[in-house]
């Protein structure tokens, strides 16, 4: 007799953040929240973040330098500037992508664990991945010292190819075969990661991944903006 368990083969479904589930850049829509609630608290020799990014080809160092910004600040005080800046995204009527939040949705239904993988951080992301209903989160873990404030670095930024080793590890430590997962990616940075998957979907149109997409007959869904509706989650 066949059981409910070998009927139904376990899978996670791990899904990009910025402009993947979310529409915008986490990290720049909330240092933009911050430095106008703490000009005191902002080094003098910061620049702008949205021409470094424009600027940077080298993510990973992009990453680096962006938490510096937050040098000094008690992690506590950034956890609870995350909470308040999300409450206040989440109510924009262009601040998801559609597609991903039903794909969540529809993962969760199938009883398929959906875990976030970005290089953002956590204090932005958790709140998010408690109301999709996220059983995980990678990201960029920022290094606390001993009196709870952050040093400006960081363990490892989570882009590129760590994001595939952060799934690729998860996948073995739940015991899932690969082939069964989900991966979903917005950007060429996300290809290591949609790879380590059976099931790889592109969200919007990013040339590299959609060229692969073509090659491989990876699935694509659109990009297309719109508010935040969990009535199916």
């Amino acid at each position: 007799m066949t059981t409910v368990a070998e009927r139904v083969r376990p899978a996670l479904a791990f899904f990009d953040v910025d402009e993947t589930v979310i529409a915008d850049k986490s990290m720049v829509e909330f240092w933009e929240y911050w430095l106008a609630r703490n000009p005191s608290r902002v080094p003098e020799q910061v620049g702008d973040l949205r021409a470094e990014a424009a600027a940077s080809r080298n993510r990973a160092a992009l990453n680096r330098r962006y938490y510096r910004r937050y040098a000094g600040v008690p992690l506590a005080d950034l956890e609870a500037a995350g909470r308040r800046w999300y409450e206040t995204y989440r109510r924009g009527d262009t601040a998801f992508v559609r597609a991903a939040v039903d794909a969540i949705a529809g993962h969760r239904a199938a009883g398929h664990e959906v875990i976030l993988v970005s290089g953002s951080m956590m204090p932005l992301l958790e709140p998010l991945a408690q109301e999709l209903g996220a059983a995980g989160v990678l990201c960029t873990e920022l290094v606390v010292r001993s009196d709870g404030a952050l040093t400006g670095e960081v363990h490892r930024p989570m882009i590129g190819e760590s994001k595939a080793e952060a799934a690729v590890r998860t996948m073995r430590e739940r015991g899932v075969d690969p082939s069964d997962c989900f991966a979903y990616g917005d950007h060429e940075s996300d290809l290591a990661l949609l790879r380590a998957v059976g099931n790889p979907v592109v969200v919007g149109s990013s040339r590299a991944l959609n060229e692969e997409a073509e090659r491989s007959g990876w699935m694509v869904v659109p990009a297309g903006r719109g508010p935040l509706r969990l009535e199916s989650a």
